[in-house]
């Protein structure tokens, strides 16, 4: 720890104190540390949780309604299939970054709920369609109404913990995503059973049960969630004050202010860019398998409804290693390197799928994709909203990454049609080259910011005495640029 972080400074705003590190701050404002992230964690993790599920169970189901006959029952061919995929994540990619802007302009118990209102409605919809059009149509309204949910949880827990604790929260956000792969095709088998119930074919209800179930969740939300530490009534007045302050040892001098800079030096910053393109290349296996699962086992062999079930275990797997890396890479305070090692994984998984007809080996091989590209998401989207300075900057930053990276379901859409039946040869590869830029993206990452934060180091050490609060705040809307600013690598 540098001379500058262990010494605890005054800054200019009269009687308050900026502390230098987590145990200075506890011991001046008696609280308990890790009681007060625990008590945040139960009220606030596992609700956000269950709302990315669902939003992951409704994207998805298409996935699921397919199989059990809604191209056969509407008529669609395939490209018209795999356009109404791609189409939800046009407009889903489209609405991301305003979402995010509206959300930090507004309030975030107010806007996830009323997001989630409205998509749920969409959901109900789908399951009265009767033509091509009319499920395009949803799908685009689909797309829109979902478009804030993951950008905007994934900049919120940010503004919750600090830059080595977000990681692990997000992984545990997004493994709901890997539970909704599992419980979804496990729901969507037993919701088929109600196939001719009210004269509706199974995988009508799949898209109408599941919607009223986001329809009640997101009622329950305008209750359950809330906005910032600052007002959170569920803490007391000093854990307030306690987790406030313990943010700004990460914020460290960044302006936290609304102004149209920081949304002009995200759009500008290469490095973000970067890290979009790295989220592309996690994100596009990550929705090809979950578009594709139930089809991939069902080509192993195996009928419809045992497809479902065979489609489970591997996102169990997944759930585990998602939950693992996040821990591992908040612990070892690490980001490149995991992303580089699961990465690997993930490419082995879809190797095995491309080389061989083997269906024991290709089933294994679905095992190590999963295992593999789902621990990517969390690690990419905390890495690049680490190495950004200011919260808006890192609101507007995230929902670039994440809207460029969903710019890949559209891909997504099109790699497994039919016609490829029984090897996938086209999917497996583009998904295996999609791994590979994430290893070579996360290298360049590594390289680069260790050189920047040695250089920044250099320059500290130049001074004849460290930054001191009054120094620093000319610079407040410089963000990660100041020296002072140490990039996560």
């Amino acid at each position: 720890m540098s001379e500058y972080q262990e010494k605890e400074k005054i800054s200019p705003v009269g009687e308050h104190i900026e502390y230098s590190s987590d145990a200075s701050l506890e011991a001046a404002s008696n609280v308990n540390e890790k009681a007060v992230i625990r008590k945040t964690d139960l009220r606030i993790v596992p609700w956000l949780s269950l709302l990315y599920l669902l939003s992951f169970l409704d994207r998805s189901n298409i996935g699921n309604a397919n199989l059990f006959g809604l191209s056969a029952d509407l008529g669609l061919s395939t490209t018209q299939y795999s356009a109404c995929l791609a189409i939800f994540f046009a407009f889903y990619v489209l609405f991301e970054v305003p979402s995010n802007m509206v959300m930090k302009a507004w309030r975030p118990s107010m806007w996830l709920p009323t997001i989630m209102l409205a998509w749920g409605g969409v959901m109900i919809g789908m399951g009265f369609v009767d033509s091509f059009s009319h499920l395009l149509v949803t799908r685009v309204f689909l797309g829109i109404t979902e478009a804030g949910l993951f950008p905007g949880v994934s900049f919120f827990l940010t503004q919750w913990y600090r830059r080595y604790e977000i990681n692990f929260r997000i992984a545990l956000f997004f493994s709901a995503a890997t539970a909704a792969g599992a419980f979804g095709g496990l729901l969507a088998r037993l919701i088929n059973e109600m196939d001719g119930v009210n004269g509706y074919e199974g995988w009508r209800w799949i898209f109408i049960l599941e919607g009223i179930a986001t329809v009640i969740v997101a009622v329950a939300s305008f209750w359950m969630l809330y906005d910032y530490p600052d007002t959170a009534k569920f803490l007391t007045e000093d854990e307030r004050a306690f987790i406030v302050e313990r943010l700004k040892l990460d914020n460290d001098g960044c302006s936290q202010a609304y102004k149209n800079k920081f949304i002009k030096d995200a759009f500008l910053d290469w490095k973000v860019w970067v890290f979009a393109v790295m989220f592309q290349g996690s994100l596009m296996p990550v929705y090809a398998f979950a578009l594709f699962s139930p089809t991939l086992t069902a080509n192993l062999g195996y009928t419809a409804a045992k497809a479902q079930l065979m489609s489970v275990p591997p996102y169990c797997v997944a759930a585990v290693t998602t939950v693992v890396a996040g821990y591992a890479s908040d612990r070892l305070q690490k980001r490149g390197i995991v992303a580089i090692g699961f990465s690997a994984l993930g490419a082995l998984g879809f190797l095995m799928l491309l080389v061989t007809p083997n269906p024991n080996v290709q089933y294994a091989g679905l095992f190590l994709a999963a295992a593999g590209v789902y621990p990517l998401i969390p690690i990419v989207v905390s890495w690049g909203s680490n190495n950004c300075g200011g919260s808006l900057k890192k609101g507007v930053a995230t929902a670039i990454i994440v809207s460029f990276g969903n710019a890949g379901g559209v891909i997504s859409s099109f790699i497994y049609p039919r016609e490829d039946r029984p090897r996938y040869i086209k999917g497996h590869a583009i998904c295996f080259a999609y791994c590979l830029i994430v290893v070579v993206s996360s290298a360049i990452m590594i390289m680069y910011l260790n050189a920047q934060n040695k250089k920044k180091a250099a320059r500290i050490a130049e001074r004849d005495h460290p930054w001191t609060a009054e120094e620093k705040l000319p610079y407040e809307d410089d963000g990660d640029n100041v020296e002072w600013f140490k990039y996560a690598i």
